[in-house]
């Protein structure tokens, strides 16, 4: 994984335990996600540097703090948007 649990959790502020298999699901879903917009496979992607590791926490953020409701559609524009420097 690109972002480990502990940078998941400082990033969105949360300093119990019991959503960490939560959380360890939603980074593999950002990743993965992010991944798939830049065009990459997940190995691949994981070696983009900062450009990529922000896509997730993005991405992982989005889907953290939009379990109800979310736009599904919003999203992949937003990421297209940051990974535009390096979506092959």
């Amino acid at each position: 994984m690109i972002i480990t649990l502990d940078e998941a959790k400082e990033y969105l502020r949360i300093d119990t335990d019991w959503e960490d298999n939560l959380i360890t699901t939603l980074i593999e879903s950002a990743e993965n996600l992010c991944a798939d917009v830049a065009r990459l496979d997940v190995e691949e992607f994981e070696t983009k540097g900062a450009v990529a590791k922000q896509a997730v926490f993005f991405a992982l953020t989005y889907l953290y703090e939009n379990r109800v409701g979310a736009d599904y559609d919003k999203l992949p524009l937003v990421l297209r948007s940051l990974l535009f420097s390096i979506r092959e």
